[in-house]
């Protein structure tokens, strides 16, 4: 094997490693395959290796997005070298891989047994954890279908709230009066064994408020994304979205095929991508909804950029009764994650005051944070500070 075919095949074997790591089911013997097959269909640009990989190392047509996504980042190139093998930058020790190597042809004059050549892969870092970092407005088609399949496999959890209905337990600390008697009258009416019983626990209902006006147009779609994913993840899900008025988008996210949902909200929301009244879509929620869904201590996402055409005194208002209806009222912000962003609006600096938590929502990682911020809610309310210009921890 000359040096041009170990470098090719060195990559080669990189690239599958990655394609493991992100969960494609692939070996190194289909990389052996797109080694060989270079030799005898040579490539001349990107493209041509591209489809030659995809043809040689991808089974299932739902790893096609993961594959491109993964493409795109290990195959890059700061030059204009027509095979586009360049190196992983920062590399750091990765895990080994062992390649036969080739037996050597009869009469090189050397009768040494088959040796294993161990490659040591060395990568930047995972496409996963670029994608965790990535900013969602700067999201391209495949990083967003990557970060679909992303969001499908994360795990939510919210914090379970205690009921008034109680269960048998034989761990309980009152005694089960109904069960203690009718299972120690079969006995002669003599009570001989003691029944207990403990508290329910339910899952708090969830309720979604997301802001789909012009300004979110970049992250509205993914986001759209997460409220599926986590209505799939979770029981008693309510959501919303809002521009210059409030739709519930509840049974158009009940489809299981994300496209046909997204699609369906689009059609049916007529302020999309328009202007924003953020005040006048809570009061709405407050007015119409809040009875409805808000019951058995609701946790509220609402879902915004803050950016609102409407009076700020408004939003204070309808965001002061949103709070004291719900268990807890957590802001999420896709600017927040952004370096030196302060919230200077007129309408956030009047609806902070009446917010439990202000969290970003710009990339994966947060939505990770929100998921632990969420199974750890606990029972009791956040202390309240129900005093203008004071924003709540």
């Amino acid at each position: 094997m000359d040096d041009m075919e170990h470098h090719l095949l060195e990559h080669i074997l990189g690239f599958v490693h990655l394609l493991r790591e992100m969960g494609v089911a692939v070996g190194p013997g289909q990389a052996l395959d797109l080694a060989q097959a270079l030799e005898y269909a040579p490539v001349t640009s990107r493209e041509d290796f591209r489809g030659a990989a995809r043809c040689t190392l991808i089974n299932r047509r739902e790893d096609l997005p993961l594959f491109d996504a993964a493409f795109t980042f290990y195959w890059r190139t700061p030059g204009s070298d027509p095979m586009m093998l360049a190196i992983p930058q920062t590399p750091v020790p990765g895990k080994p891989l062992r390649l036969p190597r080739r037996p050597r042809p009869p009469g090189s004059g050397e009768s040494q047994p088959e040796q294993q050549e161990e490659i040591t892969l060395q990568l930047a870092y995972s496409a996963n954890e670029l994608l965790r970092k990535k900013d969602f407005g700067s999201f391209t088609w495949e990083e967003v279908q990557s970060a679909r399949a992303m969001m499908r496999a994360m795990q939510w959890r919210l914090e379970e709230r205690r009921t008034r209905r109680r269960r048998p337990s034989h761990r309980g600390r009152q005694l089960d009066m109904r069960r203690l008697l009718r299972r120690n009258l079969r006995y002669g009416g003599e009570m001989l064994d003691l029944t207990w019983r403990a508290q329910r626990t339910k899952q708090r209902p969830l309720v979604v408020l997301c802001d789909i006006s012009g300004s979110m147009e970049r992250y509205s779609r993914i986001l759209l994304q997460f409220i599926h994913a986590i209505t799939g993840g979770l029981r008693d899900v309510e959501s919303f979205v809002f521009g210059t008025r409030l739709t519930r988008i509840t049974r158009m996210l009940i489809r299981r095929d994300i496209d046909e949902a997204v699609g369906e909200v689009s059609k049916q929301v007529l302020d999309w991508s328009g202007g924003t009244r953020i005040g006048d879509a809570v009061r709405d929620f407050n007015y119409h909804w809040g009875r409805r869904v808000l019951g058995r201590g609701a946790v509220v996402l609402l879902i915004s950029d803050g950016w609102d055409r409407g009076e700020p005194e408004l939003l204070g208002r309808e965001m002061d009764r949103l709070q004291r209806s719900c268990h807890r009222l957590i802001w999420l912000n896709p600017l927040l994650g952004s370096p030196g962003y302060q919230p200077l609006t007129r309408g956030i600096q009047a609806a902070l005051p009446f917010v439990d938590d202000f969290l970003p929502v710009h990339n994966l990682a947060s939505l990770e944070q929100l998921g632990d911020r969420l199974s750890t809610i606990g029972e009791r309310r956040p202390a309240r500070r129900q005093r203008p210009g004071k924003a709540a921890s």
